[in-house]
């Protein structure tokens, strides 16, 4: 049997563990846009989730996922998050060819936030296999 102690010291513990705000002190804003969605991921520097947000997730469906205005809505979303982490510089790591690349940045940078780099880290084949062929619409 745990004595009563114990159990309230575990209480408190839990709740002051879970109340107590985050800081950081520099962050990794990692952007994958594909041309159906576009992805936000926040880590600190160590390469720890700390938050997350997609154009689905803000309620995009269908082909909108995929647009502009979805993934500056997303960079908005995360500059929220990684303001109230107390961040006002971070990196950004910028993956895929989606039409969502820049305008997710501008929408991170009109909310306040200042970016040290930004590094395309797309993966380009050197003679892979044959790519897609284009749509006929």
């Amino acid at each position: 049997m745990v004595a009563k102690g114990e159990t309230e010291s575990a209480d408190k513990a839990a709740q002051h563990s879970a109340s107590r705000k985050r800081t950081l002190a520099k962050a990794v804003l990692y952007v994958e846009s594909t041309y159906n969605n576009t992805r936000l991921t926040l880590t600190d520097e160590r390469g720890n989730v700390v938050a997350f947000s997609s154009s689905g997730a803000l309620g995009f469906r269908g082909a909108k996922k995929g647009t502009p205005f979805a993934a500056a809505k997303v960079g908005e979303a995360m500059a929220a998050k990684a303001l109230s982490f107390g961040l006002r510089e971070i990196s950004v790591v910028v993956n895929g060819v989606g039409s969502g690349r820049e305008s997710s940045i501008r929408g991170f940078v009109n909310k306040g936030l200042s970016i040290t780099k930004i590094k395309d880290a797309t993966p380009v084949p050197h003679n892979g296999p044959r790519p897609p062929r284009p749509r006929r619409v």
